[in-house]
């Protein structure tokens, strides 16, 4: 093993961690905005796929990269606008509609594949952008400063959710509507208006999410591209107690993994490949064993709000 892994494969391991952290990022982050608000969206997974195909399905008959980037975010916020009309307007219990939201995004998202493209096809996705002086450090200046937009604006994601989350109005109306709901709507807080748009805000994100895999990562759609990466970022959430930087490690740690088990097929390793592609699934569930019962979610998460109830 250790005359397989040489320097030239660690930092070849780094530098996808890097890209493959990027929709896990945009996904996680988003889902916490949510969460924090006191909605969760199992539907993460879903609204990914479909964001992805429809980024890839209009990147590849106009060729305009941001165009597609931009409908993948589109298509993030219909179906937060779905989903907040589901469990925000209709007070439906939240996992129940997560799921059905994943469902329909999945099975959407299939059948627009099978009638529109039909088969696998690639585009030129995003390529990797070097930042002058930086890229040229040893070793480091590959892994982080020579990757494509879309993974600087993930990582970048990360400071700014941090600044609007703990530094702004919005941000402290976000925790208060999480945490005791019927003393911000005692305040004038809109509890419905500021779940509304953290639901939209983190579905875009997971829009985001769909579009940076299938233009910056793979550069191409199929069925079920995502292949659960959404229930991860979910995950992530809890690994990351809520926080952007928690998030940011907790990312790291699964795209390291991942990474290692796609460059170790590669290698030829003598790793069955099934096992190898569990890995990233298997830490999953360790990870939950571990930390769900540790840390302590927003006091509204999952709870309707109704007006009069405290």
């Amino acid at each position: 093993m250790s005359e397989i892994i040489t320097s030239a494969v660690l930092i070849g391991i780094l530098t996808s961690a890097i890209r493959l952290a990027t929709p896990y990022l945009y996904a996680a982050i988003g889902e916490a905005i949510s969460e924090i608000s006191g909605v969760v969206n199992l539907g993460v997974d879903g609204i990914m796929l479909l964001s992805a195909y429809g980024a890839f399905f209009v990147a590849l008959n106009t060729g305009n990269l941001w165009l597609g980037l931009l409908t993948g975010a589109l298509v993030g916020v219909a179906m937060g606008l779905l989903m907040a009309f589901i469990s925000v307007t209709l007070k439906a219990e939240q996992g129940i509609s997560g799921i059905g939201l994943y469902m329909f995004g999945l099975g959407l998202s299939s059948l627009l594949f099978k009638t529109t493209i039909g088969t696998v096809k690639t585009v030129v996705g995003f390529q990797p952008v070097r930042i002058p002086l930086l890229s040229d450090l040893p070793s480091l200046g590959e892994v982080l400063f020579d990757q494509s937009l879309p993974v600087y604006a993930a990582f970048l994601l990360v400071p700014l959710a941090w600044f609007i989350l703990e530094k702004t109005t919005w941000g402290l109306r976000l925790k208060a509507v999480g945490q005791t709901p019927a003393a911000a709507d005692s305040l004038g807080v809109s509890v419905d208006r500021v779940r509304y748009i953290a639901v939209c805000v983190g579905s875009m994100l997971a829009g985001l999410a769909g579009a940076s895999l299938s233009l910056a990562l793979v550069n191409l759609f199929q069925e079920n591209l995502t292949a659960g990466q959404g229930f991860i970022a979910v995950a992530l959430v809890y690994f990351g107690g809520w926080r952007p930087l928690g998030i940011l490690l907790g990312a790291l740690l699964f795209s390291t993994v991942n990474a290692f088990q796609l460059w170790m097929q590669v290698l030829g390793v003598a790793i069955p490949s099934d096992v190898a592609v569990m890995l990233p699934y298997l830490l999953t569930i360790v990870v939950l064993a571990f930390t769900v019962s540790r840390v302590r979610g927003p006091a509204a998460l999952n709870k309707p709000f109704e007006r009069g109830e405290h």
